[in-house]
This record gives C-alpha cells, structure tokens and sequence, in this order.
C-alpha cells in the first residue's frame, strides 16, 4: 500500500479539525443565542458529549500540527486522533441503524439496503482515510522524518 505524504496528512487533518471546531462552536453560539443551549444541557448527556467530542477534535487539531512541525507528540495523537474517529464513525453508524430498526421493525428489506448503504458511504472514506494515515504515520518513512527533525 502506497503511503500518504505526510504534508498532506498533516495539512489534511490540521484543516479539517480546525473546521469542525469552527462549526461545533458556531452551532454552540447559535444554541446560546437561541436560548435553546440550557434546555439542551439540562436534558442530560449533552454536555459530556461536546466536551469530549471537543476534546477529541482538538486532539486531531494538536496531531496534524505536530505532523506538520514534524515533532515527534504529532505521529502519536494523530494516530490515536484515526483509532478514535474510526470507532466514533462506526459505532455513531451502528447506533442509528439500531434506532432505525427499533423505530420501524416492520421495513421492508429494501429500505434496509438502502439504510446500510448510506451508512457506509459515511463510514468506509473515514476508515479509508484514516487507516491510511495510520499506516503511513508508522512506515519507515515516516519514522526516518521525524528521527531526523
């Protein structure tokens, strides 16, 4: 398997935290300003939830930068950034079509078909991508660059 260039792991996931804290933030603030961000919080879970999916992201923010400033704490998050997101994908995906199921237990198979697959569109580039970015954050390569830094 081909590894990835490291710049554009480091870039890719650098950028694509950073907007995913951008929007968690602004839906935050459109909550606040809303008045619905109490109601939310008070309904339990919730609050967890953002602070450990804020976490989250800013542990893959951390590890693409680290990546990019080739210090060797960036291969180590950024990895641990693509284990997390890949079991927060599937396990989100897992739990909807458990809802679903629960929610219409008499659909018919073809909905199903449909249901499962639009679950993998989401799921398999995620795995794709970040079980390529694993495999190039421990090549050789990759060890040989940030040994040399």
């Amino acid at each position: 398997m081909e590894s990835l260039s490291l710049s554009f792991v480091g870039w890719f996931f650098t950028l694509f935290s950073a907007a995913v804290l951008v929007l968690g933030f602004s839906i935050i603030g459109w909550l606040y300003r809303s008045g619905k961000l109490g109601a939310r919080y008070l309904q339990g879970g919730h609050l967890w939830n953002d602070a450990l999916l804020l976490v989250i992201w800013n542990v893959g923010l951390a590890g693409g930068i680290g990546v990019l400033a080739r210090q060797s704490f960036g291969r180590y998050l950024l990895g641990m950034f693509c284990w997390v997101l890949i079991a927060l994908v599937v396990l989100s995906a897992a739990n909807r079509l458990w809802a679903l199921r629960q929610a219409h237990r008499d659909t018919p198979p073809g909905d199903w078909i449909r249901a499962i697959s639009a679950a993998l569109v989401l799921v398999l580039p995620v795995v794709a991508l970040c079980g390529a970015t694993i495999v190039t954050l421990r090549s050789e390569a990759a060890w040989r660059a940030f040994v040399g830094s």
